[in-house]
Formats: structure tokens, C-alpha cells, sequence
């Protein structure tokens, strides 16, 4: 029998996040000691990245940074809740959070391009899912520009950590309303900033369907002007953010909120783990 213990086992998989049947697996085969267990369970992981390669990633994790000019917003993903709620795996989001931030990446191929400990960050996640024994994978990441941020991170389960994150770029005094934004747009999901951000074939074929089903519902055709424009409102208070009805007073737009505390949004991202 190998010379080892569960205190041992519990050491290796405290250090690694790896499963309880791999930690005494590779215990049992380095015979007890613990250092040559560790790279047993490295190699072994590394060998099977390639077979994770087209398993899905719904679970996982959000996680923000502000900065001077920029903050980020990333998405780490993983295959289980399990994995996502691991204390290495909410380190390593941390660890590669910090070195997203630092390179200014504003997209998910330039933050896996971003170095970490003298190798790119897709390479240092490759490495450390080898050990947790699941595909990890940094899927998303969003810069947003601004002179300060507002930043919420919404949690679906208690058990979890956050799901659904949010940065809000924006210029004025109130810190509180902005973050009041940041936890609208965590509900209300909106795509663009205003109704001017919304491209503009977008605008014309949303116009062309509810034309063509006023048209069908017999609307007068007098009328149909005055209906089109409604139902167009409708659409942009759906997916631009200052068109919406306020989360907490959907008496007041967000448009109207902002105002009155006089600030002004730059930009916003939303991300939500496995969306």
C-alpha cells in the first residue's frame, strides 16, 4: 500500500483543486510523495486537453477590474459548478483577470494573447485546467472606457460565484445612481447604449415587420405611420439602455434618471456566464 494519508490527499487536492479519486490515483503511483504526485496530475491533464477540446463550457465565472481610463470585464468558463466554485478556480479567474487588465485587451483572442508568468494566458489556463480535470477557457472579455466605473456582479446562486457581470463607463458625482444603473442593465439586458447606437439595417428590417404586421392586422392605412413609429419605440425600449423604463421606478426612463443625477454614460458592458 502507498505510503500516504488523507491529510496527504486533502494537501493535493487543496493546492490543485483536483478530484478526490485523481489525488489518491496519483498518490498511490508516486507512492506517497507529493511533489512527484503533483506533476503525475499535470502530465495526465495535459494529456487529456485535447479530448476536453469540444466539451461545452456553461458554467464558470464574471469578474471586473477598473483602471485609469479602462476597467475589463471578463468571463472564465468552465464545465461544472462543481470546478466554477473551487477556491483555485476563482483564483486563477483573479490571476488572469490581472493580466487581461494589463495588457488593454478588448477581446477574448487578445486576452488569451496577453503574457502571464512567461507564457500567454491561453497557455497558463491550459496548464491549470489540466489539474482541475475540465475544460477551462477564458470565453469572454469586454474593455470599457471611461473616467469612472460602476461595477456590479450579480449572483445567481449563493453556492456560486458571480454570474452575471457589469461595467458602467460614466462621467458625474453620483456613485450610487451609477451603480443603480449597473444593476438595471444586470436585469434589463439592454444591447446598445441610446436608439442612436442601434445599426441602422437593424432599425429598417424591425420597421419592415411591423409594417408588414400592422398591414396584416388591418390596421387603417392612414394609421399605419403613427402605429409603426409606437411599435419601433417598443423595440428600442427593449434593447437601448436610456430608452428602458427604469428597474426601480419604471415610471422614469433611464434617460431621466441619469439626467437628474447629472451623469453621463459612456459605454456599458454585460456579461453573463455561458450566454
Amino acid at each position: 500500500m502507498a505510503n500516504y494519508t488523507i491529510a496527504d490527499v486533502k494537501i493535493l487536492r487543496d493546492r490543485l483543486g483536483a478530484g478526490m479519486v485523481d489525488s489518491k490515483n496519483a498518490l498511490e503511483e508516486a507512492d506517497g510523495d507529493i511533489e512527484k504526485a503533483v506533476e503525475i496530475l499535470r502530465v495526465k491533464g495535459l494529456k487529456g486537453v485535447a479530448k476536453r477540446e469540444g466539451r461545452q463550457t456553461t458554467a464558470g465565472l464574471v469578474a471586473a477590474k477598473p483602471g485609469s481610463g479602462y476597467a475589463t470585464l471578463i468571463e472564465l468558463a468552465s464545465e461544472t459548478d462543481f470546478v466554477a466554485k473551487n477556491e483555485k478556480f476563482v483564483a486563477l479567474a483573479d490571476q488572469v483577470l490581472e493580466a487581461v487588465h494589463a495588457a488593454g485587451a478588448s477581446s477574448a483572442t487578445e486576452g488569451n494573447a496577453a503574457a502571464i508568468g512567461g507564457q500567454t494566458v491561453e497557455a497558463f489556463v491550459n496548464d491549470e485546467a489540466a489539474l482541475m480535470g475540465e475544460k477551462v477557457e477564458l470565453r469572454t472579455v469586454s474593455r470599457i472606457e471611461g473616467e469612472q466605473f460602476a461595477i456590479y456582479l450579480h449572483k445567481t446562486s449563493k453556492d456560486l460565484p458571480p454570474q452575471v457581470g457589469v461595467v458602467v463607463g460614466y462621467t458625474g458625482d453620483d456613485a450610487e445612481t451609477a451603480r443603480s444603473i449597473a444593476q438595471h442593465i444586470a436585469f434589463a439586458a439592454p444591447t446598445y447604449l441610446s436608439r442612436d447606437d442601434v445599426p441602422a439595417e437593424q432599425v429598417d428590417k424591425e420597421r419592415a415587420i411591423v409594417e408588414e404586421t400592422a398591414k396584416n392586422e388591418g390596421k387603417p392605412e392612414a394609421a399605419l405611420p403613427k402605429i409603426i413609429e409606437g411599435r419601433l419605440t417598443g423595440f428600442f425600449k427593449e434593447i437601448a439602455l436610456l430608452d428602458q423604463a427604469y428597474a426601480k421606478d419604471n415610471k422614469l426612463s433611464v434617460a431621466k434618471v441619469v439626467d437628474e443625477a447629472g451623469l453621463s454614460i459612456t459605454g456599458f458592458a454585460r456579461i453573463k456566464v455561458g450566454a
